[in-house]
């Protein structure tokens, strides 16, 4: 199939994620004031979107904390940056397999963190972000006896109550399976028009970084359907090309890399530069805040 380059293209910026990033590298963001400090860093650089979990202030560990997510929201709303806002709902869906492959039970704990949908949706009740995350299936994630749960039964309900809200979900597809169940909630009407889609490659043990398995992903898009793609580490700045060339908009940021270059730690808004970089220099245009909003019809909060 033939490449068709985007010539409009967005950026969202993953501005601190909830995996062990934060022991790896002293430029992820911690709290409140230092993640929504760096999300409107990126937003400057040229993010119209900025895609943001939470963490412990103290400890840097990965939170749902409500109060959290509020603090973080109100900071980059009082700062008047024209951001779009994202916020997971990722996490509440993590089983940790007992000691070994042979005592699988019980779970562990407290690694296992299992919730319903309605609490995995709670931070989205008050802080009314235009986007929140879906990730669209269970898979093994990375981490021997980890499992990230997202069950049909689970996302048909988050996706209803989140369209309820009036927040567009942005469908997380990190395998093949996950773009069937996703064509199968919009086809129910569970998910409405538009339907924004984020490839996520390079997750062991989703799908590979590779072409063949991308443009796979690409090739079954639905035609009306925004998406995006990103991979980790050293990949994420050539998926910033590769997106941009099979027609889809880009993620980075410090969810999915640390680094700015071999030996040298980044922050988000140095990797959001180097988007633009790579995107100018292909020809395309990048695009600001309110014309994503008009292009994905989202009402700023």
């Amino acid at each position: 199939m033939a490449l068709s380059i985007n010539k409009n293209v967005f950026i969202t910026c993953a501005v601190t994620g909830s995996g062990s990033s934060q022991d790896k590298s002293r430029e992820v963001p911690r709290s409140p004031k230092e993640i929504a400090d760096s999300a409107i860093e990126a937003a400057k650089a040229g993010a119209a979107i900025v895609h943001c979990h939470v963490r412990d202030p103290d400890t840097g560990i990965p939170s749902r904390r409500v109060d959290l997510y509020e603090e973080v929201t109100k900071r980059i709303r009082d700062s008047k940056t024209d951001v779009v806002l994202n916020l997971t709902t990722g996490m509440g869906g993590d089983i940790y397999l007992g000691l070994d492959a042979e005592n699988p039970l019980p779970l562990k704990e407290p690694e296992t963190d299992m919730i319903g949908a309605s609490e995995r949706i709670k931070h989205l009740v008050t802080c009314k972000p235009e986007i929140c995350t879906l990730d669209c299936g269970t898979m093994n994630f990375a981490e021997d006896n980890y499992v990230m749960t997202n069950t049909p039964g689970m996302l048909m309900a988050m996706a209803s109550k989140i369209t309820n809200l009036g927040i567009l979900p942005e469908i997380e597809v990190f395998d093949t399976g996950h773009l069937w169940l996703a064509k199968k909630l919009v086809n129910e009407g569970l998910i409405k028009d538009p339907v924004l889609l984020q490839l996520c490659m390079g997750i062991p043990w989703g799908a590979p970084n590779d072409i063949n398995t991308f443009m796979s992903l690409v090739n079954n898009i639905p035609k009306d359907w925004s998406w995006s793609a990103f991979s980790i580490g050293q990949f994420q700045i050539p998926y910033v090309a590769m997106a941009t060339l099979a027609g889809g908009n880009v993620r980075v940021g410090l969810e999915d890399n640390i680094w700015l270059e071999k030996g040298r730690l980044a922050k988000n808004y140095q990797l959001v530069e180097k988007a633009v970089n790579v995107i100018e220099n292909s020809g395309s245009k990048v695009m600001s805040a309110k014309e994503v909003r008009d292009k994905l019809r989202l009402k700023k909060q």
